[in-house]
């Protein structure tokens, strides 16, 4: 894959975890238990086919016009989800910066702010 760096650069971010959804084959990534992000593996050869992470929608829609390795969230809501291909041609500080918005929005809009103050602080776990 060319995005190597996503592992690591997610579980960097306070109070991320990642597990594997073995009937999907993705590796998930959350926040306070609400996914943020995904790797979408390959069913034969394991892997990586698509990043996947939640934007806003015209910012999302914006972006799929830009690019034509960023597609509507594959085997999500195609509104609010996106996806990049793993072996397409988006630049890596566009693909961070879409997986900190990602990580950004679902923090800010399912928790009170004492519960993002708590995941912020809070310790970073692996589930893998």
């Amino acid at each position: 894959m060319k995005y190597c760096w996503i592992d690591t650069e997610l579980l960097q971010k306070s109070g991320v975890t990642k597990d594997l959804q073995a009937e999907w084959n993705w590796i998930r990534y959350h926040i306070g238990g609400k996914m943020f992000a995904a790797v979408c593996l390959d069913d034969a050869t394991g892997k990586p086919v698509y990043i996947t992470c939640k934007l806003d929608p015209a910012e999302g829609d914006f972006l799929r016009r830009q690019y034509e390795d960023i597609i509507p969230g594959y085997y999500m809501n195609k509104v609010h989800w996106n996806s990049v291909k793993a072996e397409g041609n988006v630049p890596d500080a566009l693909l961070r910066e879409m997986l900190e918005k990602s990580y950004r929005l679902v923090l800010g809009g399912g928790f009170s702010k004492k519960k993002q103050r708590e995941l912020l602080e809070g310790e970073k776990k692996d589930a893998i």
